[in-house]
């Protein structure tokens, strides 16, 4: 066992919060499970403003609350360690909080805390998209939930390759919508479609970035690094997408629905119903069914800001490659990019261990060489560089 320069009970608390934080299942909690239901309702006309109805909650807000309240973060010795947890610790209570205002009108402010809103950069870029990007395109075939998966497995096979023992699975599940990640596990919904066009750059986004970063955050000295630190999710929808652009998998569709989420974002905050920001969408030449999905996603559990992060993350980070910035450490576990100075501390201090393993498109020199292109350009229209 790899000796840490951590002390014990600097350890001790890490793992404490870790292990809370996984026992957390935050996205599961705030996703509707009638969204494919309510999705044909609306769809035909027969109602206007949706109900979503969300799963029981796996864990009571309130026994997490004393749960996370009895880890001494006070304690913790090593400040580089101590300013990490600190901020996880308050990433927690605002999850708890959220959860116990899903569905009200609490959580959306809870929500902007967590995941901030739009900045008027940040919906310029996603306008010109909208404007340059055209929306004429033919959805192509489509892939199911179980040909999807079977893809799935075939792409963690090829990491089983690197280290044979990782933990890494992938599975469909009659509660979920779409595809999504919680923990070590791909899950696919019953109902999920996947464009066979964009199914290679789901696969870099999922497993390659979110399951790979997963397995190799839970192998850390630092555990915290395998459930995420604060304000991980941006970076790491920012690699995933930049994934994307790296097989060539990111498609006008993706690129064109990652702006609507940031301009349905910014009319959530505004005020405007469930069908306001529907037409709005309908107006910039989404199709029906796919601006549902898009505005379910941000006015889920009373308003999800979250959306918004997938392309400011992917900015981020194209501004931090061209400023002369590596990836090398990113892959380590799950933590933000403003964190990057001091998860390089911890390096320094030999409290990192090497990445078990590395995105398998970085093999490809066609995939370096796009993710090197792509810094060079501000213009968010000329990363396409797959088939609609």
């Amino acid at each position: 066992m790899t000796r840490s320069p951590l002390s014990a009970p600097d350890r001790a608390v890490d793992h404490a919060l870790a292990q809370l934080s996984a026992s957390m299942k935050f996205l599961l909690e705030v996703t509707p499970v009638n969204a494919a239901d309510v999705r044909a309702e609306f769809l035909d006309g027969d109602v206007t403003e949706p109900v979503f109805t969300y799963r029981e909650l796996e864990v009571e807000p309130e026994v997490v609350v004393e749960q996370l309240a009895a880890i001494d973060i006070g304690s913790v010795e090593d400040t580089t360690l101590a300013h990490l947890l600190r901020a996880k610790h308050r990433e927690m209570e605002l999850q708890l909080e959220m959860l116990r205002a899903r569905d009200t009108d609490d959580f959306l402010g809870l929500s902007i805390e967590l995941y901030g809103g739009v900045s008027p950069a940040l919906r310029e870029q996603a306008e010109s998209v909208l404007e340059a990007v055209p929306s004429a395109e033919t959805r192509g075939a489509s892939l199911d939930a179980e040909e999807f998966l079977e893809l799935a497995l075939a792409e963690i096979g090829h990491y089983r390759e690197q280290d044979p023992e990782i933990e890494m699975h992938a599975e469909i599940r009659p509660d979920v919508n779409g595809v999504m990640v919680s923990g070590d596990t791909l899950l696919i919904g019953t109902e999920a479609s996947v464009q066979r066009a964009r199914a290679e750059g789901l696969l870099h986004h999922e497993v390659g970035t979110h399951l790979v970063t997963q397995v190799n955050g839970a192998a850390q000295l630092v555990k915290v690094l395998g459930t995420g630190l604060a304000g991980y999710d941006e970076t790491q929808e920012g690699l995933a997408v930049l994934a994307e652009v790296a097989c060539g998998g990111l498609t006008a569709f993706r690129l064109r629905q990652l702006a609507g989420r940031v301009v349905t974002v910014h009319r959530l905050v505004a005020g405007a119903s469930f069908s306001q920001a529907h037409g709005g969408l309908l107006e910039a030449g989404f199709p029906r069914g796919s601006a549902f999905n898009t505005v379910m996603r941000v006015y889920r559990a009373g308003g999800m800001t979250k959306d918004a992060i997938y392309l400011r993350g992917l900015v981020d980070l194209l501004a931090h490659l061209r400023e002369g910035g590596s990836l090398d450490l990113l892959w380590r576990g799950k933590f933000s990019l403003d964190d990057l100075p001091l998860i390089a501390e911890l390096d320094e201090k030999g409290a990192l261990l090497p990445a078990r393993l590395i995105p398998r498109y970085l093999a490809d020199p066609a995939a370096v060489r796009r993710i090197e292109l792509a810094a060079t350009t501000n213009e968010l229209s000329t990363l396409l560089g797959g088939v609609s």
